[in-house]
């Protein structure tokens, strides 16, 4: 009995020392791999998860000389029809701290049988969206980054419609995010401001106010990771609110993989949606090589 129990205990203590071993290994690739992005020897920057829905112009605290290709489809399910999106995104940084972008977002409308066309909206480019962003705060002790940028949106008309002025109206949408990242994969960020759209044609301002949050978990040791967006809308007093479970996916050291569902609060218009992002980020130094 005495030779059983001494046995159970050493497997026992040999089980506790191979799972501390493989947490303090877990923990190292951790800090290896955020010292990777945070070098001491590049303007300072801090690792933070970027959420993929309303997703930043460029990394908070950009060096100079990065840049990133996206990619974007989506499909959302309204009461009466299908919307499907698509988007092509440029994003570069000129200077360290600041990240530029250019977007152009597509809309496919599906028109069920039975359903009258002019129900149903027209295709179009919706917008030709160009944008800039800077970190104001970036702080690695504590890390912590702040931003403030603008994004522009010369609003098109749709595809029925090419004899209407070019240009039919603009959004203009100020913002800030505020990032902070607890401990090695923790992430938390918060993006927010309003958009003022006006219409050339009547010269009417529509005003609504965006507040979105997001909270990620990253895989340790990967660019890999988990977590939800909550993008909320403020309009003329009412808040509607979707719900957005995502996950990123590291296919290569340049190349990454978002998935996006989308659950609205209250479905008055829409219900169910779905959004993946392609992300192609071009080398633009030498690096080591990543621990994934």
């Amino acid at each position: 009995m005495k030779t059983s129990l001494k046995w159970v205990l050493i497997l026992q203590l040999a089980l506790a020392v191979s799972y501390a071993q493989a947490q303090e290994a877990e923990a190292q690739k951790d800090s290896l791999f955020i010292s990777e992005v945070e070098d001491v020897h590049l303007p300072e920057k801090v690792l933070h998860a970027e959420p993929l829905y309303i997703d930043l112009i460029r990394d908070l605290g950009a060096r100079k000389g990065e840049k990133e290709w996206n990619v974007g489809f989506g499909l959302t399910d309204h009461l009466k029809h299908d919307a499907y999106e698509a988007l092509i995104e440029y994003e570069w940084a000129p200077i360290d701290r600041l990240g530029l972008e250019v977007e152009l977002p597509f809309t496919f409308y599906s028109r069920p049988s039975g359903v009258d066309r002019d129900s149903v909206p027209a295709n179009s480019l919706e917008s030709i969206k160009v944008a800039g962003q800077y970190s104001f705060f970036v702080n690695q002790r504590i890390a912590t980054s702040m931003a403030i940028g603008y994004i522009n949106e010369f609003l098109l008309p749709d595809f029925r419609n090419f004899n209407a002025p070019m240009i039919r109206g603009n959004v203009y949408n100020p913002f800030l995010v505020v990032a902070k990242r607890w401990g090695n994969n923790f992430h938390s960020l918060v993006y927010t401001g309003p958009m003022i759209e006006q219409d050339f044609q009547t010269n009417h301002f529509h005003t609504t106010f965006d507040i979105n949050t997001s909270f990620h978990y990253m895989i340790p040791g990967t660019r890999n990771f988990v977590g939800t967006e909550f993008n909320k809308t403020m309009d003329q007093g009412e808040m509607k609110m979707t719900i957005r479970p995502q996950m990123r996916l590291a296919i290569s050291d340049h190349l990454m993989l978002g998935i996006v569902t989308g659950i609205p609060i209250g479905k008055e218009d829409e219900r169910f949606s779905y959004f993946t992002r392609l992300i192609w980020e071009p080398p633009h130094r030498k690096k080591t090589k990543h621990l994934f």
